[in-house]
């Protein structure tokens, strides 16, 4: 049996040990029930871990599922047959196999979520704690209308997310490539020419000329620093503390830090909104709330206030002092704890955040575009301009 070391926290203490366990999620699942957060578990022998690809399940693909699923069984089809058809029409050979798996053990006289359960990379908590409660309540159909809604919601605010990231880094790479080529290829041509001539270079020449020279003959340097910069980076975002730290400093960023926190307001009511509303107990969809948002500050709020509902309190009221949820959000919350309709309210904070997403990503947009031209401007503006001012002082000469 694979041996796994693990460093996390119980009761905001830190700790770190080692356990032996079939899989990494079964060690996750046996210190999730001693109440121990790790964020950092890896298999001992095993610490470098390469990407496996053609393995995973897009959300996107679990939506479609969800829905066709509670049309089935709104209709009255059998639970086994549902799963028959639904595996036979999948195309994702990882989805057939674990639909076959989920079908097979149901069959056998398994309940649908612990079937699920086995299967952790395509069905999480929250899918298979809210299909236990639709279970157990003779409601799974309602339930997974509803999963299916959280899902496409949950989709759209991540591909939000993504465009909102991908734009400014794609044509910052691609600038930087442009940049890199210029000074590799084209200014040495240059160069070459000015010392023919004996030409003075002014001190933008040489600085141009000096970064070309340091490019042609230390690019394997430049490479190494980035890809050890990138790396130590993600290993040091995987302990306990530099993740903490990392996203403390992206919550704190000026325009990036308050979209941030907009979607993990928004990410945070969705997610408990959909939990409350299906009979999931408020202790349980926090916990799996936390383990949703994203940011492990906005865990830590979480957490923190699940221990304070644990002895008595309201969630508004720990809430308040995170630090982390906007005041109008503890009001609104507040005020549906106090008229019992919480769900609700917590529905309708989210429809607000995500609207507000959606504007803030499209106010980013419209920001970065004239920023990133002025970027692009200067960069290789300035090695033009370089790169003809000692030829203005050679036509001088002539002149």
């Amino acid at each position: 049996m694979p041996t796994f070391e693990w460093k996390g926290s119980r009761a905001g203490q830190m700790q770190s040990g080692v356990l032996n366990a079939d899989s990494k999620e079964a060690a996750n699942e046996i210190l999730r029930r001693q109440r121990i957060e790790a964020p950092s578990i890896r298999e001992k022998g095993k610490e470098i871990a390469f990407p496996k690809f053609g393995g995973g399940v897009p959300p996107q693909l679990v939506a479609i599922f969800t829905r066709q699923f509670s049309v089935m069984i709104d209709a009255g089809l059998p639970l086994v047959q549902c799963l028959e058809i639904l595996a036979g029409q999948q195309e994702n050979k990882t989805f057939k196999r674990a639909l076959i798996q989920i079908r097979q053990d149901v069959e056998s006289g398994s309940n649908l979520a612990d079937s699920m359960r086995k299967h952790p990379k395509i069905f999480n908590d929250l899918f298979t704690n809210m299909v236990a409660a639709g279970e157990a309540g003779g409601i799974l159909d309602t339930i997974l209308q509803r999963l299916a809604q959280y899902i496409e919601k949950s989709v759209k605010l991540n591909s939000q997310v993504k465009s909102a990231m991908i734009y400014p880094v794609a044509v910052i790479s691609i600038a930087c490539i442009v940049v890199a080529i210029i000074l590799w290829k084209v200014i040495p041509v240059f160069a070459a020419l000015f010392k023919g001539l004996g030409a003075e270079l002014p001190m933008p020449t040489q600085i141009v000329i000096w970064l070309s020279n340091f490019i042609a003959d230390f690019w394997w340097l430049i490479a190494i620093v980035i890809g050890g910069t990138i790396y130590a980076l993600r290993r040091y975002h995987e302990t306990y503390k530099g993740k903490r730290v990392l996203d403390g400093i992206i919550l704190k960023m000026p325009i990036l830090g308050i979209l941030m926190r907009k979607i993990a307001v928004a990410r945070f009511c969705r997610t408990l909104s959909t939990l409350t509303s299906s009979g999931v107990p408020i202790l349980d969809g926090l916990q799996i709330t936390a383990r949703t948002a994203g940011n492990s500050i906005i865990e830590d709020a979480i957490m923190a206030t699940r221990k304070s509902v644990e002895e008595g309190k309201t969630i508004s009221e720990p809430l308040s002092d995170t630090d982390v949820f906007p005041t109008m959000v503890v009001q609104m919350i507040a005020v549906g704890e106090q008229t019992g309709a919480l769900d609700t309210m917590l529905s309708k904070i989210a429809d607000f955040y995500e609207d507000e997403v959606d504007t803030a990503v499209a106010g980013l947009m419209k920001l970065l575009e004239p920023v990133l031209i002025a970027f692009l401007g200067v960069a290789i503006g300035g090695i033009v301009i370089a790169m003809y001012m000692p030829m203005f002082t050679l036509i001088g000469q002539i002149g």
